[in-house]
């Protein structure tokens, strides 16, 4: 039995507010994350395409609006796809109660209050620090929140007895991405801050018949040196 393909796809770029961690900003796409969006419908044809894939007809997204608009614009270009699903599975990490706040006022929180030690100068990029604030958590757990997600939902697609693969699309966020692939073995720990995702460009991954995942195909972005994690 041939088995599935998970499509990840970092949303557009978006209005993010400056200096504040991407939490769940609910701000939209901005031009340039349209055009990145639209952009993503024929490099998503190329690859059906070029490995023979049937899209499963509903997209997967989280709940954030950048996330829903990429795959929005997808869902309309493209007749193979139905329909949307948006949940909270997909979203990027959670930083509890100060989600959307600057970084800035995030470390003062810490700060003034007794309980609680200074966050480490890496705390925003590092993998297993987790805010002591309610409803944090860390980019690993992110990232075991994401990789369990997408096994369960290709574990439960319906049966295929083709040759034709059946890709699964999921639009989220690039770092949660990318922690969900070092947790199923695609990414070295060391590589998760070398690289980072395109915009809407997508990286297709799968597993063979003893469980290892692998990557099909798509282009990892080689981070600079000084870019900040983002979504």
């Amino acid at each position: 039995m041939t088995k599935p393909v998970a499509i990840l796809l970092r949303h557009g770029d978006y209005h993010q507010l400056e200096d504040t961690p991407s939490a769940l900003q609910p701000f939209p796409l901005n031009e340039q994350g349209f055009l990145q969006a639209q952009d993503a419908v024929g490099l998503l044809k190329g690859f059906a395409e070029r490995h023979n894939w049937q899209f499963d007809p509903i997209i997967e997204c989280s709940n954030q609006l950048r996330s829903w608009q990429t795959a929005d614009v997808i869902c309309e270009a493209l007749d193979c796809f139905r329909d949307i699903k948006s949940n909270d599975h997909l979203s990027e990490r959670q930083l509890g109660s100060a989600a959307n706040l600057t970084v800035k006022v995030i470390e003062q929180v810490l700060n003034v209050d007794p309980r609680f030690e200074n966050p480490p100068a890496d705390w925003k990029s590092n993998s297993h620090y987790r805010l002591p604030l309610q409803g944090a958590e860390s980019l690993m757990e992110a990232g075991e929140r994401v990789a369990n997600h997408i096994k369960h939902t290709l574990h439960h697609l319906p049966s295929n007895t083709s040759d034709q693969p059946i890709a699964k699309l999921f639009v989220g966020h690039g770092a949660a991405f990318r922690h969900a692939a070092h947790i199923l073995g695609i990414l070295a720990f060391e590589d998760i801050a070398k690289l980072s995702m395109y915009h809407a460009k997508p990286v297709a991954l799968s597993y063979d018949e003893d469980g290892t995942w692998f990557h099909v195909c798509g282009e990892w972005k080689v981070r600079h040196l000084k870019e900040e994690y983002s979504d």
